[in-house]
């Protein structure tokens, strides 16, 4: 009887980890000799739309949640961020950064292939962030596809968000305002577009992405990272019972 039990479990933990990859690119919340959780950001970011079926995307109610798990969980005690994505909802993707940003463990984003768009928040809201040799970075302006109306209403709204943007950017790296701003309206390397690419180590030396790296250099960052804030506790811990 409890071998049935143990085999019924099993095909449980099985059709768990299976439908969490399915629905989010991971196994399963960090386990085993792994401390940490790994959050893929990939393709498109979908907001309130439904994209596509064929669209690769990464669905904000289905990170959102990922996020507060993340938090909760004591035995995740840090946060690995993949970034390949080209963008996408802009509210969707600033509201998973700002949820980011706000957790309490250590996070470490990688940027391999592309961090375009409302990306560009994405991998700058860990606490620190890679970028692949070959791995790309488009910054411009806030765009909106449909219908716009043309009046002071929609212009005003534009440039709230696009400031929104701005200063989320340059909150969580070392690009100045200025900078960046000149770097979004660049005129001569977009076709039929205004902004710049920006490839590895050209991020860097833009101050936008803290380090060139690959997933080694990652983990080894974010263990680092995990480690130092363990002897913080500790210490924290020593003070107050003497």
């Amino acid at each position: 009887m409890s071998e049935n039990n143990e085999e019924i479990n099993e095909e449980r933990i099985k059709d768990t980890q299976n439908k969490n990859i399915k629905d989010f690119g991971v196994s399963d919340i960090a386990k085993g000799d792994c401390d940490f959780q790994v959050l893929p950001i990939i393709g498109q970011i979908e907001g309130h739309t439904v994209l596509p079926p064929q669209s690769k995307t990464t669905k904000y109610e289905h990170v959102i949640p990922q996020l507060v798990d993340i938090e909760t969980d004591e035995n995740v005690k840090g946060v690995l961020i993949i970034l390949n994505t080209v963008g996408g909802d802009v509210e969707a993707g600033l509201a998973i950064s700002e949820m980011i940003r706000s957790l309490s463990k250590p996070t470490v984003s990688l940027v391999i292939g592309g961090g375009h768009s409302i990306g560009v928040p994405l991998a700058t809201c860990a606490d620190f962030s890679f970028i692949s040799p070959s791995a790309t970075m488009i910054i411009h302006p806030i765009r909106m596809n449909g219908l716009v109306l043309g009046v002071q209403q929609t212009f005003d709204y534009f440039s709230k968000m696009q400031d929104r943007i701005t200063d989320f950017i340059v909150r969580t790296s070392k690009i100045d305002e200025k900078t960046l701003t000149r770097l979004m309206m660049q005129s001569d390397e977009l076709l039929n577009d205004t902004g710049t690419i920006l490839i590895g180590k050209q991020a860097v030396e833009y101050n936008l992405i803290d380090k060139v790296g690959g997933i080694s250099d990652a983990i080894a960052k974010l263990n680092s990272m995990i480690k130092e804030k363990e002897n913080n506790l500790e210490k924290e811990n020593k003070l107050e019972k003497e």
